[in-house]
Order: C-alpha cells, then structure tokens, then sequence
C-alpha cells in the first residue's frame, strides 16, 4: 500500500501538510520535466493514445527513460496519478 494511503487509512490528519508538500513536489517535476516537451494539449486531445490509467502510467515510464530522469517508481506513479487527477479523470 502506497504511504499516503496509509497514513490517510489511519486516520493521522496531521500528515496532510506532508502529503500537500508531497503533491507540490510532483506539480514542480511536471512543470519542470513535462513541460519542456509539450504543452496540456497532448492530455486533452480527443485522439490521445492514453486510454487507461494503466497505459498512462506506462507513458510516464516511456517518457521518463526518454529523458534520463531516473525517477524511481513511486515518483512514475505519483505522476501518473497527478496527471490522471488534473487530466484524465480515469477510475481506478
């Protein structure tokens, strides 16, 4: 189980700055990697070829190797479900 839904699981209120802080870290890697290759439009256009968090999640992968980042997974998951969260809207 992923630590945020661990920590939310129990019911420990007072890691919300900490997951707030942990959703900036991923909104800062997306404007600071993401962006530089392309604009929102590549999320929202009606042929996108993303059609399941799952093929989305992949993608993140794709892209991250295409650019060396070295991400670990839970950084490619993070921002997988950021970008299903602000784009997406797949169901789980």
């Amino acid at each position: 189980m992923h630590p945020r839904l661990i920590l939310l699981s129990l019911g420990l209120t007072a890691a919300l700055p900490i997951l707030a802080a942990e959703d900036k870290e991923v909104a800062d890697l997306y404007q600071f990697n993401c962006t530089s290759c392309h604009g929102a439009e590549v999320y929202t256009r009606t042929d996108r070829k993303v059609t399941s968090l799952a093929s989305l999640e992949s993608q993140v992968r794709r892209c991250e190797q295409n650019l060396g980042l070295k991400w670990f997974d839970d950084d490619i998951t993070d921002m997988a479900a950021y970008l299903n969260t602000h784009y997406y809207k797949f169901k789980p």
